[in-house]
């Protein structure tokens, strides 16, 4: 089971209301139980390979999360559309440190273009755009820790 399948997993059962599900396949264990306050899903995924350890129970949320940023509606300006991390972890504008950066303010963008990365637990997430649009203002600096649901940029749909 891959990264994607997880993620799809956890957004499946973060919408449908469920309070618990468990899934064994092969060597692989996850144990998704969402509360019924705010539907937050707590994951527990562990895989029995004798080089790998169970993830923590408090930290795998970071791990698994969705990629790709939701976009809201910006309170502020409406016509505006906020692109939200879709996890904890620290936020990178570059594939890597001598590279340039994926977006700039002004920057066009298209459904599926990678915006940023997020690197959580050694993973690195890259969060693509749900939307075409301009980049009106990144609200984040390079390398600044963020968490869920922090708003990244801020993109003009028209």
């Amino acid at each position: 089971m891959d990264l994607k399948e997880i993620q799809n997993l956890i957004k499946f059962v973060s919408n449908s209301g469920v309070a618990e599900v468990k899934l064994e396949t092969g060597d692989i264990k996850i144990t998704i139980r969402t509360t019924l306050e705010g539907n937050t899903p707590d994951i527990t995924y562990l895989q029995q390979a004798p080089v790998q350890q169970a993830i923590p129970q408090a930290a795998p949320v970071a791990a698994v999360a969705p990629v790709a940023a939701a976009p809201v509606v910006a309170e502020e300006d409406s016509k505006y559309v906020t692109i939200k991390s879709p996890m904890i972890g620290t936020f990178y504008r570059k594939p890597a440190p001598d590279k340039a950066s994926f977006v700039e303010v002004g920057s066009t963008i298209g459904k599926g273009d990678v915006l940023c990365v997020v690197e959580a637990m050694k993973l690195f997430n890259e969060i693509e755009a749900e939307i075409s649009g301009k980049i009106v203002k990144i609200l984040v600096d390079d390398m600044s820790p963020v968490e869920f649901d922090q708003p990244l940029f801020l993109v003009d749909p028209s």
